[in-house]
């Protein structure tokens, strides 16, 4: 007998031998028909696996994101087979769930795929799934394993790192490939499935790797959920911010300047001042001090703060002076310059805590495949702080930190979150700097601060900064979506590294804690995910225009610059649209500019000096003064922007 531990702490008693599925059906029939994978004892199995002794065991359905991973996995097997069978000869090589759906990367060789061939793909990998087969793991062989792939040098590279006694296939139908395991039960399990795209991909991530063919694609069990996932993409088309961006006039890319350095047009321009003129208020409340730092900095400064050891492979290339040996880099993190500013004066545990903020503007040298729009940039602005205080004052400022991040997700209609706290992975220490006491000291700080704060929260291992443990918000978007925003991370390392002094009250030297944070993460990224949250309808105070006064005909321009004249002595964002078009083409543009407030202006306004109004989505809120207007937004903007 073997006794198994259940996620509500209950332990029940089974004979060895038994699988996720039989426990699932002890507990219920219902349970029982949804389960499609499981874990045991922290690692991935299918509910067929035979389990032999004691553990803790997790059960998931489709509703689990691990249900899902297991689910998508098994459709990539499934897109595997059928790509073998249609285009005969390809090499596959790896194919894993993604956060939507699963892809796989193959050499078609002499073969191509387009999307006239996409309903092709799909009917026969729902011909293999209608025929129910089960997934079965099975271990091999090094040699083994070598032998089945002699013809594949991607799988041979892969199955040559692999430790002998480590390696299994997952068989099922006709189809073996390389696997790690986590399937559902069966192939019939997949009802409902689209081919989404394809791309090319360097195999291993590596340009000056051979070119395969990545096909993407998403799986349900049920025909209706595919049906939703697809209009909730189409939805997200008419929200890619790439759009809106070009739309809105907000920024441009230039191949002359160089991919994935963003150019920020006029308005988008007058959208990040507003933003970061919000962000700096509330800072200068909360005690920051702004301070600028040099675009670049010398070799040395990033070897110090361990950031060119980590990442120097993904910065751009050193530049080198008409000095000998002498090396700049453009800046890939603010940090360290920041740390040279507190260095430069030495302080009293009296003065801490400091805090200095900066938009400071970073540089990383992504590949170019994986540049997107404003999400993925070579140069980015990050709204960075640092803030260097004692050990006793760490908990009061991280949850300070908090409260400031949740009053900008709070004025920027952000209600949907949840909290991360990212932890290092102790079975890989040689990704980190610094010695393990200060890292479960910074660990313990964190869990301390958020479970004081009443936040939901997570605990991801192996997802900490190679410095220190940090707390993610993570966001859902208006479409469902889960975005990173906002972090807060504690270091004692850099300090240590930058040598920091302090003086304490025992009149001894002492090292300061360094607390990292950026409530937007990056201006480029948060804009592009706004964007795409509101749909290109900003929250009022932050909209480029609030107003567009439209004038029926010639006769009433002076009326409408008179109109004009009063919104903007009211500190309305207004402008006049007195071109030569109908009425309701002026209104149709109007709409797509997502202007909040149009105002229209003719005879009888005139007469009796006042304005008719029109709301961004056609509510008409009749004829009312300037005045009333400005009370209106005066009043939106009060309930969505709150005092900090």
């Amino acid at each position: 007998m073997i006794n198994i531990t259940l996620p509500d702490g209950s332990v029940k008693e089974f004979e060895s031998g038994v699988t996720p599925y039989e426990v699932a059906r002890s507990i219920s029939e219902g349970l029982a028909r949804n389960v499609i994978s499981a874990s045991y004892n922290n690692q991935t199995i299918e509910s067929t696996t035979k389990l032999t002794e004691d553990g803790s065991l997790i059960l998931y359905t489709w509703k689990d994101d691990e249900g899902k991973k297991a689910f998508w996995h098994s459709s990539a097997h499934v897109l595997a087979q059928a790509l073998e069978e249609l285009y005969p000869g390809i090499k596959l090589t790896i194919g894993p769930a993604i956060e939507n759906g699963f892809y796989y990367d193959v050499d078609l060789g002499e073969h191509s795929i387009s999307d006239k061939d996409f309903k092709t793909i799909e009917d026969k990998m729902l011909q293999i799934a209608r025929e129910k087969h089960e997934f079965k793991m099975r271990s091999a062989t090094k040699a083994e394993a070598l032998q089945l792939y002699k013809d594949n040098e991607y799988k041979t590279e892969l199955i040559e790192n692999l430790e002998d006694g480590t390696i299994t296939f997952c068989d099922h139908s006709t189809f073996t490939d390389l696997c790690r395991g986590g399937h559902i039960p069966n192939t019939s399990i997949i009802k409902a499935v689209k081919i989404l795209s394809v791309a090319g991909a360097y195999w291993r991530g590596d340009e000056n790797n051979t070119q395969l063919t990545r096909v993407y694609g998403i799986s349900f069990p049920k025909q209706k959920e595919l049906k939703e996932y697809l209009e909730l993409l189409e939805e997200a088309k008419k929200r890619d911010h790439r759009k809106l961006g070009r739309e809105l006039e907000l920024f441009a890319f230039s191949q002359k300047v160089g991919q994935g350095l963003p150019l920020w047009l006029p308005k988008g321009a007058a959208l990040r001042e507003r933003l970061e003129n919000f962000l700096k208020a509330a800072q200068k409340k909360a005690g920051y001090e702004m301070v600028i730092t040099p675009h670049i900095g010398q070799k040395e400064l990033y070897v110090t703060s361990g950031h060119y050891a980590k990442y120097g492979e993904d910065s751009f290339q050193p530049i080198h002076t008409p000095k000998e040996d002498e090396e700049f880099l453009l800046k890939p993190m603010n940090c360290p310059h920041h740390c040279e500013i507190f260095k430069h004066t030495q302080w009293s545990y009296k003065d801490l805590p400091k805090r200095y903020a900066e938009f400071g503007t970073v540089y990383r040298y992504e590949q170019s495949g994986e540049l997107h729009g404003l999400t993925r940039v070579r140069g980015f602005t990050q709204d960075d702080a640092h803030i260097f205080c004692t050990p006793e004052q760490l908990d009061e400022e991280f949850k300070k930190v908090i409260d400031l991040v949740l009053y900008v997700f709070g004025s920027l209609g952000f209600e949907n979150f949840t909290t991360q706290v990212s932890l290092r992975d102790p079975e890989n220490p040689e990704k980190y700097i610094g010695d393990e006491e200060h890292w479960i000291k910074a660990e313990q700080a964190i869990i301390d601060a958020v479970k004081d704060k009443g936040l939901d929260y997570v605990i991801e291992t192996g997802e900490a900064a190679f410095y220190g443990p940090k707390l993610d918000f993570m966001v859902k978007d208006a479409l469902g979506r889960s975005w990173q925003l906002g972090t807060i991370q504690v270091d004692y390392q850099l300090p240590k590294r930058f040598e920091l002094t302090y003086k304490g009250s025992d009149n001894e030297t002492h090292q300061p804690v360094m607390i990292h944070r950026a409530p937007f993460g990056s201006m480029e990224r948060f804009i592009a995910i706004l964007l795409e949250h509101t749909g290109g309808n900003f929250p009022l105070w932050l909209m480029p225009e609030q107003v567009i006064v439209l004038s029926i005909s010639e006769k009433y321009e002076k009326y409408a610059e008179k109109v004009l004249n009063l919104l903007e002595n009211n500190e309305i964002r207004a402008l006049i649209d007195n071109r030569n078009e109908t009425m309701g083409k002026k209104i149709r543009d109007a709409e797509v500019k997502k202007i909040p407030y149009m105002i229209v202006v003719g005879e009888k306004e005139e007469q009796e000096n006042k304005i008719s109004v029109r709301q961004h989505g056609g509510e008409d809120l009749g004829m009312i003064s300037v005045q009333q207007l400005a009370s209106i937004i005066d009043d939106e903007i009060g309930k969505s922007l709150k005092q900090f």
